[in-house]
């Protein structure tokens, strides 16, 4: 069984979320720079079985597209040209940012970890990967 990773794609960094074999858990894998995010992906594909790369599709409260789309579409598109074997699905984000800074919170970080931006784009990853995975079983997928 392969393994699905989530993108929390930005300018300039890239939270990156990856799988169990079993598609029940979902772990932070890291942040990476943005210039570098397709080579590191292709290193982790060539150690590890990936299925599906699931990216997180900004969105406006009325499900328009967020002005986000204008450089996460030109990602999708390279990712998709050096991964033609492995299928790229986008999935609403919403409020992922926000969910993992209150998980921060409640979690009892301190004031500097929780300003620690890439600790935020992982866990955004990590929730999109998440939601998208329980998504998938409520639809008996």
């Amino acid at each position: 069984m392969g393994r699905i990773l989530a993108i929390d794609y930005g300018r300039k960094r890239v939270g990156v979320a990856v799988s169990d074999p079993g598609k029940l858990i979902a772990t932070g894998l890291q942040t990476v720079r943005a210039c570098d995010v397709l080579d590191f992906l292709a290193e982790y594909a060539g150690r590890e079985k990936v299925e599906l790369f699931v990216v997180g599709h900004p969105k406006q409260m009325d499900n328009s597209d967020s002005e986000s789309m204008t450089y996460i579409k030109p990602f999708v598109t390279a990712l998709k040209k050096r991964f033609p074997e492995i299928p790229v699905v986008m999935y609403d984000e919403r409020f992922t940012s926000v969910l993992a800074h209150r998980a921060l919170i409640e979690g009892g970080a301190k004031r500097k970890t929780r300003q620690d931006k890439g600790l935020i784009d992982t866990m955004s990853a990590t929730i999109i990967l998440t939601s998208y995975m329980e998504q998938q079983r409520n639809l008996g997928m």
